[in-house]
């Protein structure tokens, strides 16, 4: 399919004092969770929450800082959650996309808000059985 990336903007909404950071992400559909660099980390003023031990795609462990809570938006969309902290550009993974209800068009290899609910984010939540 190739690679699709998009603008995002990044903020702490711990630290109002501090500016967003809009940056292009990757859009990775296979990958859960959200990334950011450690620049991202140090402009946004996070510390890590804990250490997660990650497994890359060829296989290889790694400990990597965990921080949040992150701010994302996207278009008129807001998300929340946190963010394992590694590589040198933010990855937008499927948890993120599917909070915001975004959606990848792989012909063009844009991400855009999911056009069934252009207005407001629509996402399944089921009702546990008493």
């Amino acid at each position: 399919m190739g690679l699709t990336t998009t603008k995002i903007e990044l903020r702490n909404p711990h630290r109002p004092d501090l500016p967003a950071v809009e940056m292009d992400a990757l859009a990775d559909t296979g990958s859960d969770l959200m990334c950011i660099p450690p620049r991202v980390q140090r402009q946004l003023g996070f510390e890590a929450a804990e250490i997660r031990t990650i497994v890359l795609a060829d296989g290889t462990r790694r400990s990597v800082p965990y921080v949040g809570p992150l701010q994302l938006r996207f278009a008129n969309r807001t998300g929340f959650g946190g963010a394992l902290v590694m590589g040198d550009q933010p990855l937008l993974g499927a948890i993120a996309m599917q909070d915001m209800d975004l959606v990848v068009i792989p012909r063009t290899r844009r991400v855009v808000v999911n056009p069934a609910s252009p207005d407001v984010a629509t996402v399944s939540a089921r009702r546990l059985a008493a």
